[in-house]
């Protein structure tokens, strides 16, 4: 018998075509609307293999019943969706999609610091509500970006992209990370500091270290109380690394300037969130990766992890590689 693949979001049928090859696949009918659990859960009873999103919680209770599952690969670089201590335990390996998505990502987090510095929503909202009606010299003056200090926050492949975009804005590069960046400081003349170094100094703090315990609200008050009043906040990473009330409280009290999301605590997130209501905020709903060629990319990538795990091969990137010497 052929092994079954579930898929939980909607696929296109072309992408999957390795998959039908090999193995019997099962997909979830929606594009936009979630698996429910107890679908899902019972998917996972039968399941040899699992094409997962970010959006769908793989915790220790979903993963209980799963005595045939070998692999969960997830579309996308982050995996804090996956129990990956409780896969591993019961001998599932946990791959991802890094690399494909890392140009993507940091040209949506550029374009975000821009759109929020120079006020682009609100410029295009004034027009589109007929309020443009005379020219005058500090309407919509935003902040300049050249020439600024940019500070990021976890200096991954997407950090680093976003430092080569930084610096063909002649901007100062600062970086916080768990380990240096030797190679990096020396091809970007990106200098490392401490975070509190880099909250000080930074006209713009971006967050995009990996969401673990010991970054969880990384951004808390104290946080945001060491940068500048004027610094702009971007976080294109994960919203659990924020404090959401502290940043709220943040953006009221004009402790910093404004702040641009690409990802919330809790998502989706509606109209009536506290953040997206504030007019110093720039919210977009997680789409940092979102290009057809970079989706198109991280399924194609997805299937292949699967379908090497189903033949007996290395994946092309799994995260709990050491613990189950794959």
């Amino acid at each position: 018998m052929k092994p079954y693949v579930f898929v939980t979001r909607k696929m296109p049928e072309h992408l999957l075509s390795d998959l039908y090859e090999i193995a019997e696949v099962g997909m979830w009918e929606h594009e936009d609307i979630p698996v429910p659990s107890e679908v899902l859960q019972k998917e996972l009873e039968r399941a040899d293999a699992l094409f997962s999103l970010v959006s769908d919680p793989l915790r220790s209770q979903q993963l209980a019943k799963c005595p045939k599952l070998k692999v969960i690969a997830n579309m996308a670089v982050g995996y804090d969706n996956i129990d990956v201590e409780h896969a591993t335990n019961k001998g599932i390996v946990v791959c991802h999609t890094p690399d494909v998505l890392t140009d993507t990502t940091a040209d949506l987090t550029f374009a975000l610091l821009l759109a929020t510095a120079r006020k682009i929503p609100e410029a295009t909202d004034y027009i589109k509500n007929d309020q443009w009606q005379q020219w005058s010299p500090y309407l919509l003056a935003g902040t300049d970006v050249h020439h600024k200090t940019i500070g990021i926050v976890g200096m991954g492949r997407i950090g680093e992209a976003v430092a080569k975009r930084a610096k063909g804005f002649d901007m100062e590069i600062l970086y916080h990370n768990r380990s240096r960046k030797m190679e990096t400081e020396q091809q970007l003349g990106a200098k490392y500091c401490s975070f509190e170094e880099l909250l000080q100094q930074s006209d713009y703090v971006v967050c995009l270290a990996p969401f673990t315990p010991v970054t969880k609200e990384l951004f808390d008050q104290q946080a945001f109380q060491q940068m500048k009043n004027s610094a702009i906040f971007i976080n294109a990473s994960r919203g659990g690394l924020v404090n959401e009330a502290a940043l709220q409280e943040a953006l009221e009290k004009g402790v910093i300037q404004a702040a641009g999301l690409d990802v919330f605590a809790e998502e989706p997130v509606r109209a009536n969130h506290p953040l997206v209501q504030l007019p110093n905020v720039v919210a977009i709903p997680h789409i940092g990766s979102a290009t057809v060629e970079t989706r198109d990319a991280m399924v194609k990538m997805t299937v292949e992890n699967i379908k090497k795990v189903l033949e007996g091969k290395p994946p092309l990137a799994a995260v709990n590689f050491k613990e189950l010497g794959v």
